[in-house]
């Protein structure tokens, strides 16, 4: 047979009509044998579903190493591709040739069995060839896509922000230090570290967030986006966070917090409605085995409008709640997931946009409103997960900026470039944070953040 080019096993599985020629190339999951031919279960990663490979003894010279073959072995097949006798499936390919690329003894940790996704972070560089780990990274490999074809198709301009800054961005300090200076014996300077003396003459730590950036060019192209990698040095060990995680963050000049708050949730319903439509083998898997909820969840989200709540009100609705939770609710303090679980699943059972945050809990940079007290900040939650998008107003006004961050213990010094914004062709403009790993844990229903990122960071783990 000529040399032919493979297919993904994925495209095989689409076609209508036999195939006289085919190559295949993937992974044994599966080989069981009767006396004069083998059936291999055989798959390369593009899809859920497996290909059956027949392997027939008066076919194959190298039969009796086809015999051997265990699960996790790959190998390229060579063949036709027939109609199945056999139940379940349409297709499966009568080999003519297998070549064995890479053995894999009985020592292999994915056999035929379940495993525990405790079991399988610890082998985090095999798991994506499980079927559940499998149709985790192909739906976010699409969601990914369906980001930004979700703000092309709006007018948003991408832009790449630094990962490395100098400032921090939450002014909550979790920041990771970025420094080439020897921490065995550091310049020192009146008795502390000279940090003028390190790479980039200043203390510089990895982002928390692309949004400061981000205004300065929607100051200048109106609507961008940024898409990337985010870090929090939060010692935290909690299903929903992560050291390392990516952040979608859309800023818009002329666009106050109703715009804002108009645009987090068509984007939340949108991501949903694309991971449906592109990803069904993999949401029914999802619907199966991990959440049999969820399918039913996520088309109540599709289908009815979010709603919106002041901070004030959902105070007053969990006051009222006769729910014993674990942390106090009182005004001034920041809502709990509890708290905002409670809001999405047993008050109002859809999500919710909570806005008008109290000032003295949000960062410098959010806008003032006229009561002096609150500030024009959104928070959108959704059933499972709770805080999935944060988000604001700017604070467009100069000399009101420079008072938040005084208040914020800030020197304004520090942040000129920032207050240019203000000083040159001011503008109202909103944006906000979607944790892109709290969105495919809504979308898959997977309960851990550390199994929907390919390899996760979290606090004393940093491994792989």
């Amino acid at each position: 047979m000529r040399e032919l080019a493979p297919t993904p096993i994925k495209d095989a599985l689409r076609s209508r009509l036999p195939i006289d020629g085919i190559c295949l190339q993937g992974w044994v999951r599966t080989r069981r044998d009767s006396k004069d031919f083998s059936f291999i279960e055989l798959n390369d990663g593009s899809s859920l579903r497996n290909l059956q490979v027949i392997a027939k003894r008066d076919v194959l010279q190298n039969y009796a190493d086809i015999q051997r073959l265990n699960t996790g072995a790959s190998i390229v097949v060579t063949g036709a591709m027939v109609a199945s006798q056999g139940k379940g499936q349409t297709w499966e390919v009568v080999a003519q040739t297998i070549e064995i690329v890479g053995g894999a003894d009985e020592s292999y940790p994915l056999q035929k069995k379940g495993h525990t996704p405790e079991f399988l972070r610890e082998i985090a560089h095999l798991r994506p060839r499980s079927n559940l780990f499998g149709c985790v990274f192909r739906v976010r490999s699409w969601l990914a896509f369906a980001v930004h074809q979700f703000f092309q198709e709006r007018g948003f301009i991408y832009v790449h922000t630094p990962i490395i800054t100098g400032s921090d961005c939450e002014g909550a300090g979790e920041l990771f230090r970025v420094s080439t200076i020897d921490i065995k014996n550091p310049p020192q300077k009146n008795g502390d570290i000279d940090y003028a003396q390190d790479f980039f003459a200043r203390q510089t730590y990895l982002t928390v967030s692309g949004q400061l950036e981000a205004e300065a060019f929607a100051c200048a192209l109106s609507k961008v986006y940024t898409f990337g990698p985010t870090f929090r040095a939060e010692n935290s060990n909690t299903s929903r966070h992560a050291s390392e995680f990516w952040m979608i963050e859309p800023e818009m000049a002329f666009c106050d917090l109703a715009g804002n708050m108009d645009l987090a949730e068509e984007f939340v319903k949108y991501l949903i409605a694309d991971a449906k439509k592109h990803c069904p083998e993999e949401m029914e898997l999802f619907g199966k085995f991990v959440d049999k909820e969820l399918l039913s969840r996520l088309d109540f989200v599709l289908e009815r409008p979010f709603q919106r709540i002041t901070y004030n009100n959902a105070i007053e609705l969990l006051r009222k709640s006769g729910e014993e939770f674990e942390f106090p609710i009182d005004y001034g303090l920041n809502l709990q997931s509890e708290h905002e679980r409670w809001l999405t699943e047993k008050h109002f059972k859809c999500p919710v946009t909570v806005f008008n945050f109290p000032k003295e809990i949000k960062p410098f940079y959010m806008r003032s409103n006229e009561d002096g007290k609150t500030v024009a900040a959104m928070d959108l939650l959704v059933p499972g997960i709770g805080e999935i998008v944060g988000g604001s107003q700017r604070e467009e006004r100069l000399h009101r900026l420079e008072e938040n961050m005084r208040h914020h213990n800030m020197d304004p010094a520090d942040y000129k470039w920032y207050l240019d914004l203000r000083r040159y062709g001011t503008v109202p403009h909103s944006g906000f944070g979607l944790g892109f790993e709290r969105m495919l844990m809504f979308i898959t229903g997977v309960s851990n953040i550390r199994d929907v990122i390919p390899f996760a960071r979290t606090p004393g783990s940093a491994e792989f």
